[in-house]
């Protein structure tokens, strides 16, 4: 049963996480759509998500997310890999929509559309939806001379504030032993971990370069990759991702 929680509070800025590779190059398939997993190891549901988004996260046009949450630690078991500011991130997106629809295995598609994470079908035709004509904001990511360099495209901007630039940090893998709880006795494979999430800067429409430290980008500990996204501002109901690149593994 898809677990929901109710009565959303704004948290949180919108944010943008960092991964860790090195020597990186843009890949040659851009990406067509984002689609992150809010989950929990202490929702029944969730398990068929996850196996789900291991599958998703083969195909080279989607950049797939996971960010555990931790609102249903009270339940018996502390999910090892949740973080307050996925839920903070999960919260601001329903706030952001408008419909304060909060729930796990909830998937979130291009920051804009949500739908049940375990069901593909309802997944995919997001995807088509949401990434039919690709993002509009370009990013190349190099890195040389001990650090990460981002070059940001232009592109039309109407916002009523600047879009952030965030730096996702990524576990490609990550398997856990629950022991108790709703999944008691499971273990449970999870694909693209978010281990940190920073925001990098503001992008308003032009042309512009970015230069974060490498070891800034692999300071998240287990993470062996990265994600650069440009998303609009939450707060200013504009969470749409409007563009997104994936750094190399380590």
């Amino acid at each position: 049963m898809v677990r929901h929680i109710s009565n959303i509070a704004a948290a949180a800025a919108l944010l943008l996480l960092a991964g860790a590779p090195a020597h990186a190059q843009q890949p040659a398939v851009q990406p067509r759509a984002v689609v992150e997993l809010f989950t929990s190891q202490g929702c029944s549901s969730c398990p068929a998500a996850d196996a789900l988004f291991t599958e998703l996260a083969k195909d080279p046009r989607l950049i797939t997310l996971t960010l555990p949450v931790t609102y249903w630690d009270y339940l018996g078991w502390k999910d090892t890999l949740g973080q307050e500011v996925f839920s903070k991130r999960q919260k601001l997106y329903a706030k952001a929509r408008g419909d304060g629809q909060i729930y796990t295995p909830q998937a979130v598609v291009n920051g804009a559309a949500h739908i049940v994470g375990s069901d593909k079908g309802g997944i995919d035709k997001l995807v088509k939806e949401q990434g039919k004509d690709g993002f509009p904001v370009k990013i190349d990511l190099a890195e040389a001379d001990g650090a990460l360099r981002i070059n940001l495209g232009t592109a039309p901007f109407t916002g009523e504030k600047p879009a952030v630039v965030l730096l996702l940090q990524v576990s490609r893998t990550a398997t856990v032993p629950i022991e108790r709880g709703e999944n008691s006795g499971k273990t449970v494979t999870y694909a693209n971990v978010v281990r940190g999430i920073s925001r990098i800067g503001e992008w308003k429409g032009e042309a512009a370069t970015l230069t974060v430290p490498i070891e800034t980008v692999r300071s998240a500990a287990k993470a062996d990759s990265y994600v650069v996204l440009v998303q609009g501002d939450p707060y200013a109901r504009q969470s749409a991702i409007l563009g997104a690149a994936r750094g190399p593994a380590k």
